[in-house]
């Protein structure tokens, strides 16, 4: 039987500058991933020398993307859904200011994840474990607490600009957008007594001035 190609060639066949490249490759994502492993198991840990010596670098790599959340396991889990939602004011071509409609970012990320086998992780956690950083680093003043505050909120500006710059800038130049969460508890059970009530709560941001580093990469401020 005649064979057409050589599927089963030893990485030893290879040229010399394919193995270079090879063994690189494979050593570069080895060093990522025992970094990765290293970073979050110094953050998981009990306080040791090296999260004492090395605390801001663990911290800087750790949050926001990487921060660990037990409340699934807690006492008491969590017992409400909580939806962010956003709005903008544009300068129209006419020159007047426009305040656009709320849109329901959660609401989005919860039609990408209907029918999903696989949703990604940005879809499942990226804006939930945004907002709940912003929470845990502001107090109810919305004034933040240190360096960490400052990034949750340059964090969540970054998302909401990513998902939305570009239907706003059809509206005309963006001049401020606005960040508020709206939480519902989740209704009992039909067999418990419990009656809670089920009107929306509103926590309302301030207006933000959007920067240049607000935009996406390429995007620019007219």
């Amino acid at each position: 039987m005649q064979q057409y190609g050589d599927e089963s060639r030893p990485p030893a066949a290879l040229s010399l500058p394919s193995r270079i490249v090879m063994t690189v490759a494979a050593g570069a994502v080895t060093v990522a991933v025992a970094v990765h492993l290293a970073m979050m198991f110094l953050h998981v840990a009990p306080p040791n020398t090296l999260s004492k010596q090395h605390g801001e670098v663990i911290n800087d790599y750790v949050f926001p993307e990487y921060e660990q959340n037990w409340k699934l396991f807690a006492p008491n889990p969590l017992q409400q859904n909580i939806a962010v939602q956003v709005r903008a004011q544009v300068r129209s071509e006419a020159g007047d200011l426009l305040t656009t409609g709320w849109t329901d970012l959660s609401a989005v990320d919860g039609r990408a994840l209907l029918h999903n086998p696989v949703p990604s992780h940005t879809q499942q956690n990226e804006l939930r474990r945004a907002w709940e950083y912003y929470l845990n680093t502001h107090d109810a003043q919305n004034r933040a607490s240190g360096t960490r505050g400052e990034l949750a909120e340059r964090y969540v500006r970054r998302i909401v600009m990513q998902r939305m710059s570009t239907q706003w800038a059809t509206r005309g130049t963006i001049q401020q957008m606005q960040v508020r969460s709206m939480t519902k508890a989740v209704s009992p059970p039909p067999w418990s007594s419990e009656k809670i009530s089920d009107a929306p709560r509103y926590r309302e941001l301030p207006w933000w001035p959007v920067t240049a580093g607000d935009l996406p990469e390429g995007a620019t401020i007219q």
